[in-house]
C-alpha cells in the first residue's frame, strides 16, 4: 500500500552506500528526508543533490537525516555520491520497492516515447515514522529550501 499523508510509513530496510542498510524503525526520533530521482549524474539530479548536500547542516540541526534515491545501482550511487561529495547516503532502489511505496513511478515522456520512470518527489517524515509533508513532480530550483523550511517547523513544533 502506498504513503499517504498523516499515517505511518511502513517500516522498509533498503541497501545504501558506504555499506550501510537503512531501516526505518532504526530511524525512529529523528525527522527523515527520503527524496527521489530520476537517475544519478544527471543535470536535475546532481543540482538537486548539491543542494541538499549545501543545506546539510541545517537539516542536520533540525535533527533530520537525508536520503536520496533512486534504480540506479549502489556502483552507481558510490560513484555519483563520492563526485558530488554529498554527506548524506544514496539508496539503491532497483528491485523499486521503495518506488512501488511512495508511489513515485509515473508514465513519462521523452523525444515523443512513453516509458515509466521515477517522478521527482520528496517525502518529509517526522520522528515517529509519520509521513507529514510530500512534494511531488518537484522542479528542482527553490525545491531544497522548501524541504528544509518544512524540516525546521516540524522540529520546532
Amino acid at each position: 500500500m502506498a504513503v499517504a499523508l498523516d499515517t505511518p510509513v511502513a517500516d522498509f530496510q533498503a541497501a545504501a552506500t558506504s555499506g550501510q542498510q537503512v531501516q526505518l524503525s532504526a530511524l525512529q526520533g529523528q525527522q527523515l528526508v527520503i527524496y527521489f530521482y530520476p537517475k544519478d549524474s544527471t543535470p536535475g539530479c546532481t543540482t538537486e543533490g548539491q543542494g541538499f548536500r549545501d543545506h546539510y547542516p541545517a537539516f542536520q540541526a533540525a535533527n533530520t537525516q537525508v536520503f536520496g534515491v533512486s534504480r540506479d545501482s549502489l556502483k552507481s550511487h558510490e560513484n555519483f555520491k563520492g563526485k558530488q561529495q554529498f554527506p548524506f547516503e544514496l539508496i539503491a532502489d532497483k528491485d523499486e520497492e521503495l518506488c512501488q511505496l511512495f508511489d513515485v513511478i509515473k508514465l513519462k515522456k521523452l523525444y515523443g516515447k512513453e516509458y515509466l520512470g521515477v517522478d521527482r518527489s520528496t517525502f518529509l517524515i517526522d520522528k515517529h515514522g509519520v509521513l507529514r509533508k510530500e512534494w511531488r513532480s518537484v522542479k528542482v530550483p527553490g525545491h531544497v529550501e522548501a524541504v528544509l523550511a518544512a524540516a525546521q517547523d516540524l522540529h520546532n513544533d
